[in-house]
């Protein structure tokens, strides 16, 4: 089978360019188009260039119909807004696409969905393999723990990043609801600030901490009686997340339309 040729969206960001730097030191794929924002200043921009590569004569531009006519897939870390946008060509264009956008709304994601009875999409909200690992054992813990122990999730990112909790936090919490056997959305506490209360047994706890470059940090905690049990997990370079979504694509290159996450590129959905 020949490479495989993919766009980056949002190309000119840090994500966008830790991307193009996989693609580039990876076999099995090229760089088919670099996607950027309307009046974005790198517009024009050599793709290769700004990732700190040889110039690769792949400019960014903003209009990804036309560069998606000679591509397979795409690998999107934006934000919602540019996701969605994107979510329409992609599927009219038969075009894989791999979604690590994070702070999507219900409303977002059931647009995302509608798409997958006739496109192939690859959807989580961290690419990392280790962190989809962390998610099924969490999963595996929840359901075997009762609910005299609570669960509390604390995340950490840099400085930069704009939504709390991250998806990533969510997706952990999400697994623990899975194995709980509850709604997330019923069982979640964020943002404790004064005269709270107790904490509602049961209940998921969320904190998040920014600061600094952290690339992301995860825990997850059982709190017990007299024991607690820590699960984690330390991002230390972005590129792990770049490589993940690589090999998302690659996996998800020729599947049946979907809709598809990290546990199934890794054989992890039954886990």
């Amino acid at each position: 089978m020949s490479d495989m040729r993919l766009i980056v969206a949002g190309a000119g960001g840090r994500m966008g360019r830790a991307l193009v730097r996989a693609i580039a030191e990876s076999k099995g794929a090229v760089l088919a188009g670099a996607l950027e924002a309307p009046g974005s200043d790198l517009l024009g921009k050599d793709a290769g260039v700004l990732a700190g590569l040889p110039a690769n004569g792949i400019k960014l531009s903003a209009d990804l119909w036309a560069m998606s006519k000679d591509a397979d897939g795409i690998l999107d870390f934006t934000v919602p807004a540019a996701t969605i946008a994107n979510v329409a060509i992609a599927a009219e264009r038969g075009l894989v696409h791999v979604i690590g956008t994070t702070g999507l709304s219900g409303s977002d994601n059931a647009v995302i969905k509608s798409v997958t009875n006739r496109a192939v999409v690859v959807q989580s909200g961290n690419m990392s393999l280790g962190v989809n690992l962390l998610a099924a054992v969490v999963k595996r813990v929840a359901k075997a723990l009762d609910q005299s122990f609570d669960i509390e999730i604390v995340e950490t990112h840099h400085r930069m990043k704009v939504d709390a909790p991250s998806g990533t936090a969510l997706m952990l919490g999400q697994a623990a609801a899975n194995g709980r056997g509850v709604t997330l959305d019923e069982h979640s506490e964020r943002g404790r600030d004064g005269i709270t209360g107790a904490r509602r047994p049961g209940n998921i706890g969320f904190a998040s901490l920014r600061g600094g470059t952290v690339a992301g940090d995860h825990s997850v905690t059982f709190l017990g009686p007299f024991e607690r049990l820590t699960l984690s997990h330390q991002a230390e370079d972005r590129m792990l997340f770049a490589h993940g979504a690589l090999k998302a694509a690659l996996w998800a290159h020729g599947k049946a339309p979907g809709h598809y996450s990290m546990a199934d590129v890794l054989g992890l959905a039954d886990f």
